[in-house]
């Protein structure tokens, strides 16, 4: 059945596959894919007394995604220290379809448990990939907010990490503003649950900032902290974040991406809002300093102005003008004489170019009983030879002009 199968043409709607064909044909390709390592947490394990095979769910640490697992219970026992549901898992398996249910899953031949050493190794490199991309850079990390509006906050439902923020936070500012997003915080639902909260808050125009705070726990119980999807999704928010995982000691990597690191849920409330009574004592305080330095304005100024009025020319201030209009009458009387100066000069200058003028012009000439001989045309006679009999000429003299003829060249 097998090679009649496979030896079908390809199916259309006038000649469909069977079921039984289509489900041997995606076996044949699942088993093309051959044995692979795979890493992920254990959701749940099933394991029924006396049943030779092992169900596990092995669930992705950052996505909701899981897939099943079965091996033999031999495979099982020998992992130490022994799996527990959350346990991060190594898992050598061979793709397996299910032809009777359509079901795909792991067939595992060897199951490891990944040990805290390993774990703090690959977070060790983990946070130097991050640090080499630029994720930690302290120049792309924003200031908060003086008084944010609405702060969101994403802990663990009923959390004494909740409790912490929301009471220091409205005991320092009682007008804060809360949106609260319960997730979980451990476990292979706490990275889909965070990540899914954080994109929610960030689209919020309302909200200023963003508290990520969890209590103290031991290292598998932060892991979900720093997950690199985590860590990148904190760093592509345009929303403040504040990291409060932890105590003191518990670093996640994700402390290193937020813009501000806390040590506790507590400090992190005090960060993020301002303490209302230390306002109110900085107002006063600003207050008095101002007051204080008005007054000493006020009496700096009165200060000059009674001096100002002391002096003489407050006084008597006609003084100054008397001054001045002695000053502008020599200043006329000397303009005038000045200019009475210049225009005798100037009439001196004038009468001797007009007797210089005089002298040299042709009508001194002509006085002289000298005359200027012009043609019709009245160009000057200069030469007798230019005149021919007949001519009419214009003789001009000292007072008048005469018309004459010539009679002889």
């Amino acid at each position: 059945m097998t090679e009649a199968a496979t030896s079908r043409p390809q199916s259309t709607a006038d000649a469909p596959w069977p079921v039984r064909v289509v489900s041997m044909k995606i076996g044949q390709w699942v088993a093309r894919l051959g044995e692979v390592w795979v890493e992920g947490q254990v959701a749940q394990v099933s394991r029924r007394p006396g049943a030779p095979t092992v169900f596990l769910t092995l669930r992705d640490p950052a996505a909701d995604i899981s897939v099943s697992v079965t091996c033999a219970r031999i495979v099982y026992d020998a992992v130490q220290p022994p799996l527990t549901e959350g346990a991060r898992v190594l898992v050598h398996a061979k793709p397996d379809y299910y032809l009777q249910r359509g079901t795909l899953s792991l067939r595992a031949t060897e199951l490891r448990a990944v040990g805290i050493g390993e774990l703090l190794a690959r977070l060790a490199r983990l946070k130097e990939l991050l640090a080499a991309e630029g994720l930690f850079a302290v120049e792309r990390k924003r200031k908060l907010p003086f008084l944010p509006g609405t702060i969101g906050l994403v802990t663990g439902r009923a959390s004494a990490a909740e409790r912490d923020v929301l009471e220091n936070a409205k005991r320092r500012w009682p007008a804060v503003r809360f949106e609260v997003r319960p997730v979980a915080v451990q476990g292979t639902q706490a990275v889909p649950q965070i990540l899914d909260a954080l994109r929610e808050l960030d689209k919020d125009p309302d909200v200023d900032v963003i508290i990520l705070a969890r209590g103290g726990g031991s290292v598998e119980d932060l892991l979900p902290f720093s997950d690199e999807t985590l860590c990148r999704a904190v760093f592509s928010c345009r929303t403040p974040i504040v990291s409060a995982i932890g105590h003191e000691t518990d670093t996640p990597l994700v402390d290193y991406v937020a813009d501000v690191r806390c040590s506790t849920p507590t400090d992190a409330a005090k960060r993020v809002v301002p303490d209302l009574s230390e306002e109110r004592q900085r107002i006063d305080a600003a207050r008095q300093r101002m007051l204080r330095c008005i007054v000493s304005r006020l009496e700096a100024g009165q200060q000059w102005l009674d001096g100002v009025r002391s002096r003489p020319a407050f006084a008597q201030p006609t003084v100054l003008i008397d001054q001045r209009e002695a000053d502008v009458d020599g200043l006329r009387e000397r303009a005038r004489r000045t200019l009475g100066h210049r225009l005798d000069a100037a009439g001196g200058e004038l009468a001797q170019v007009r007797a210089r003028v005089r002298a040299l012009s042709p009508q001194a000439t002509l006085d002289r009983g000298y005359a200027v001989v012009q043609t019709s045309d009245g160009s000057v006679l200069r030469d007798a030879s230019d005149a021919s009999t007949g001519d009419a000429l214009r003789v001009r003299l000292a007072s008048g002009e005469v018309t004459a003829t010539v009679t002889e060249s």
